[in-house]
């Protein structure tokens, strides 16, 4: 009895501390599936992760400290899911670390997804790379999904299918990265083929529209046929979306607004080379029925009768339906029915053609507009000129505060601010700021300066002599302040005057010095121009060792007409009469001469007493305005000009002058007035789209010899040419049409005619006659002969040595441009020309044309000014010129008509 009461006592000694320790060791315990147990949350813990934050993925997970929870459940399971659906884990585990009664601890174990640590792309450039790392977004750092590779073979794939590679193979390679714990470097490997090119296309179901029609709807999705030698015949999947688009916009022209497209396929076809992978397109269409204008009614339209609209909008009931038409008659920019009341102020007008019936194949429209209120002009901002002072642009401007706002006037206040030539014509943005609540519209103009001043530095040898030019253009001077020195930065700008300086010499042969200067705003209240112009020539023939035929028109100077009638100004005369046109009218001439003659002086036995010598002092003023009608397109421009020539022994090109002797000396005078009216609606001066130019010019010197009873018949002719008389006329023309939607083509169609008669056929003026051929550049110009450019033909080979005393002149010329960048405008042309000179109108035949066509290239600088190429070709022959046709280069400096 001892003995068992002794072992009871040490089996309760051994079990009851057990039994205890059990009790309270909260880590030693079993959870069963088949008894879940309530349980409330003590605390949650997440291990393994290094770079998220703990506390966001705890809330992600649903398992909030104090929640109660029954375990095991949905509760964890839920945790788990929501993890997962991150895909930011290779691994969840949600573990109970600890229960202590109804109290639970857990631990949340992830394992993050390695990191990308780089990139390598292979089989792509470098720009196809930074295409593909643009759209995939392969970030470095980041982590690491499946899904991420998928999607960026997929993305890399599509890419290359948009360029025309169908058949473009990618592999990516996933490999860790030993520099850096659970990271991955991803090589992609790209085999992107050949492109694909469209074999045949295949439409079917077409009945009213031929195939012709519909396969030259698709712009960019075309055969290999020869009608399409020079398209691309490259397969593109975003371009055949489009041209399937226009294919059926195709059909909505001609009133088939039901058309689609039932079913397309693509497939490739084995033809030719196997390298050279081919497609065929299988486009099946659905036609419709043909629908045609019904009943067009006008609603809510107070201000124009509704009969007035319809015949504006120009479409009658029984017309072809036409979606495109129809919306471009309403709201076109140029031609839309919109601008009849944008003109008239109504800014918040608004047109909603509502299609109302459709009977059988008539459609009724009902126009429902709502005029709203007049919008009055609040502000007119200018921002971005730095240089040019705000009221030379403001001055420019048809759009007034407290003016009702105009359509037409905002943009007849673009072309003028464009027409500056400070800005950039590219860059001009008129912003217009309407306010609907109070009625009210703000402009901003805003402008983006360009550099037009410019510098010609240039030296040439030829003809046995070295000649050197120096000349300076400030286009935007401004002489109030010439006595403020904080203005001299580095010289006084932003008053929109031009000032011209050019000095060119070649030593004791010839040598030449002018001035310029125009205000375009005499007064500074109205756009009346003042220009001046002053020069002085001297050509010494005998100081010169070789010259070919001497050629008396001399050197180029300055001539500026600030309303781009071609000439203007007499500055040596260079660029006067012939040298320009419209915007840049300072042309630079080079060298010319007839190869007729050979002379040959010893520059250093001449005896100047003996020399052929030729000077020339000019002075022309000009003052130009603006006419009010028959528009205010109209301008009007008057220039007085006198020259004085003083000539010594020169007789062999001037023979029917000369004395005795066989010798011209003497002094002549030229005292003239001319007088310009024009027509200019020109939208850019440097690369013009739209508008028209057109110029009646007349100069002419007082009829001398009427008022005197001398008979100049047996005259000497010294006295007989002391003052030159005349009357001239020039006849010019220009349109330009853009032929392209982005109006970027576009085709420039000119002409000219020019005349010059007398008072006295005994007094035949051995100056101002027109010299037609070449470039249209003069070597050495010392009075006012007109330089006429015929491209295809040598230098003035269409004109007599003295010129010719009428002229006509035809272009066509198409152009597209390369880059309109202020820093540089530059574009290609291609051009059919044809002219004719003529003497007297009993030997003159205008359109007995001498023909040409070529291609050139035209560049502008702002620091130099105009610049072009012309290759030309000459069809017909001169006679008695051999060779003076044919293939011919241009040089051309500044612009010219």
């Amino acid at each position: 009895m001892q003995k068992s009461i002794i072992l009871l006592f040490l089996f309760l000694a051994v079990w009851f501390p057990r039994a205890f320790s059990q009790e309270n060791d909260s880590t030693n315990f079993s959870i069963y599936y088949s008894s879940p147990a309530k349980y409330t949350i003590a605390d949650v813990q997440v291990s393994g992760i290094k770079y998220l934050d703990k506390s966001v993925l705890i809330q992600l997970s649903g398992l909030q400290v104090g929640n109660e929870i029954e375990v095991p459940g949905e509760g964890v399971t839920n945790a788990i899911k929501k993890l997962w659906q991150q895909g930011l884990f290779s691994d969840v585990k949600v573990t109970a670390t600890k229960i202590v009664k109804d109290q639970i601890w857990f631990d949340i174990y992830l394992q993050e997804r390695p990191r990308l640590a780089d990139v390598n792309f292979m089989g792509v450039s470098k720009s196809e790379k930074d295409d593909i790392t643009e759209k995939v977004l392969l970030l470095k750092g980041s982590q690491l999904t499946d899904n991420q590779v998928i999607n960026a073979e997929r993305i890399i794939k599509n890419i290359f299918l948009e360029k025309g590679f169908l058949n473009t193979e990618v592999n990516i390679v996933q490999r860790d990265d030993t520099t850096q714990n659970n990271s991955l470097i991803l090589d992609i490997y790209v085999d992107k083929k050949t492109k694909v090119k469209v074999n045949e296309i295949f439409i079917s179901g077409n009945k009213e529209i031929s195939y012709f029609i519909l396969e030259r709807a698709m712009k960019k999705t075309n055969t290999r046929t020869l009608r399409n030698t020079f398209k691309t015949k490259k397969f593109l999947q975003e371009e055949f979306k489009k041209d399937k688009k226009l294919l059926i916009d195709k059909y909505n022209e001609k009133g088939y607004r039901d058309a689609i497209i039932v079913r397309d396929s693509i497939y490739q076809v084995n033809v030719g080379r196997k390298d050279k992978p081919r497609v065929n397109i299988d486009l099946e269409l659905e036609e419709g029925n043909k629908y045609y204008f019904g009943d067009i009614k006008w609603v809510g339209n107070t201000i124009y009768p509704s009969d007035y609209l319809s015949n504006v909008l120009g479409i009658k009931k029984g017309d072809v339906f036409n979606q495109k038409i129809l919306d471009k008659r309403l709201f076109d920019n140029d031609e839309g029915l919109n601008n009849l009341y944008l003109d008239k102020g109504y800014l918040f007008f608004t047109l909603d053609p509502i299609e109302i019936n459709v009977n059988n194949d008539s459609i009724d429209y009902e126009m429902r507009i709502s005029e709203g209120k007049q919008a009055t002009i609040n502000e007119v901002r200018i921002v971005g000129n730095t240089k040019t002072h705000e009221h030379v642009a403001r001055r420019e401007l048809y759009t007034f505060p407290g003016d009702l706002f105009s359509k037409s006037n905002l943009m007849r206040s673009y072309r003028e601010l464009a027409q500056l030539g400070h800005f950039d014509p590219e860059a001009i943005n008129p912003d217009v700021q309407p306010h609907p609540e109070n009625g009210t519209v703000d402009i901003e103009y805003q402008l983006q300066e360009k550099a037009n001043d410019q510098i010609e530095l240039s030296g040439g040898w030829g003809a046995g002599m070295f000649v050197g030019s120096i000349g300076l253009k400030f286009a935007n001077f401004s002489v109030r302040n010439i006595f403020n020195k904080e203005a001299w930065r580095p010289l006084p700008t932003g008053d929109g005057q031009t000032l011209g300086l050019r000095f060119q010499t070649s030593g004791k042969y010839y040598r030449t010095i002018s001035l310029s200067f125009i205000e375009p705003w005499l007064g500074g209240k109205k756009p009346n121009s003042f220009s001046l112009s002053l020069s002085h020539s001297r050509t010494n023939y005998s100081a010169n060792k070789y010259y070919q035929s001497y050629n008396p028109y001399g050197s180029s100077g300055y001539g500026y007409n600030p309303y781009g009638y071609g000439g203007g100004g007499y500055s040596g005369y260079g660029g006067g009469y012939g040298g320009g046109y419209g915007y840049d009218s300072y042309g630079y001439g080079g060298y010319g001469g007839y190869p007729q003659y050979q002379y040959n002086y010893d520059s250093e036995s001449s005896n100047e007493d003996n020399d052929q010598i030729w000077e020339t002092t000019a002075l022309a003023l000009g003052y130009g305005y603006r006419l009010k009608y028959p528009d205010d397109y109209f301008t009007m421009y008057h220039e007085v000009s006198y020259e004085h020539y003083n000539l010594r022994n020169m007789g062999s090109y001037f023979y029917f002058m000369a004395d005795s002797t066989g010798q011209v000396n003497g002094t002549f005078n030229n005292f003239s007035f001319k007088t310009v009216i024009g027509r200019s609606s020109v939208d850019n001066p440097l690369y013009s789209r739209n508008g028209s130019s057109f110029s009646l010019a007349l100069k002419l010197t007082p009829p001398y010899s009427l008022f005197t009873n001398k008979d100049y018949s047996t005259m000497q002719n010294n006295e007989k040419y002391k003052w030159i008389e005349y009357h001239k006329w020039v006849f010019k023309g220009q349109l330009y049409n853009p032929l392209s939607k982005n109006t970027n083509l576009v085709l420039r169609t000119a002409f000219e005619m020019g005349f010059l008669g007398y008072y006295n056929k005994y007094l035949l003026s051995p100056f101002e006659r027109f010299i037609v051929g070449g470039s249209g550049m003069s070597g050495y110009n010392l009075y006012g002969a007109d330089y006429v450019a015929l491209r295809g033909y040598k230098d003035f080979s269409l004109s007599p040595n003295n010129g010719s005393n009428m002229y006509s002149k035809f272009t066509v010329e198409m152009r597209y441009p390369i880059t309109l960048k202020p820093s540089a405008t530059i574009y290609a042309l291609a051009f059919l020309e044809a002219g004719n000179t003529g003497m007297t109108f009993q030997n003159y035949v205008p359109f007995k044309l001498n023909r040409s066509a070529g291609v050139g290239v035209r560049i502008f600088l702002p620091m130099f000014g105009l610049m072009g190429i012309d290759y030309g070709y000459g069809f017909d022959e001169i006679p008695n010129n051999a060779g003076a046709n044919g293939s011919q280069f241009h040089f051309v400096i500044g612009q010219q008509f």
